[in-house]
């Protein structure tokens, strides 16, 4: 393995930490906080697949159409502790199946709500992509917050 470095982000929700969790795991829901956080990006937010398979060791894609080209990050499930903690691989290069980047996404109870933080563990090649990987899952967050809940 190679030497590691950390991009981070974190967000209060006035949510339970249960919606929070469930709206990572829930197709419908991850594509429209997905396409919301890439419009956001300065992207057009046209997501293709979004497919989930919610256990320990099953995986995911999620692409969407960019710059003429489908993008996809894809993954495996590594620890599914619902509503405290999801951790999964992040791939977004077949190069990388071998050393994926791994990603782990806390979620803490906060009063009515919740702090949920997600560590993203990668290649210390990527150093320099540490602020915009950080701006990316804020983005994600913050579009998780927006979306519409029902209790």
């Amino acid at each position: 393995m190679t030497q590691r470095i950390q991009a981070k982000a974190s967000h209060r929700f006035s949510l339970k930490p249960e919606h929070v969790y469930d709206a990572w795991l829930n197709p419908e829901k991850v594509r429209i906080w997905l396409s919301s956080s890439l419009k956001v990006g300065g992207l057009p937010g046209d997501v293709r697949q979004i497919q989930i398979e919610p256990h320990v060791g099953g995986k995911f894609l999620f692409s969407d159409f960019r710059n003429g080209q489908e993008v996809q990050h894809w993954g495996k499930y590594l620890e599914l502790k619902r509503p405290h903690l999801i951790a999964f691989t992040w791939i977004v290069d077949a190069s990388q199946e071998s050393d994926p980047s791994k990603v782990t996404i806390t979620f803490v109870p906060d009063g009515a709500g919740c702090v949920v933080t997600i560590v993203h563990e990668m290649d210390a090649a990527w150093i320099e992509y540490v602020p915009r990987t950080e701006q990316g899952w804020t983005r994600m967050l913050n579009a998780i917050e927006a979306m519409p809940h029902a209790d």
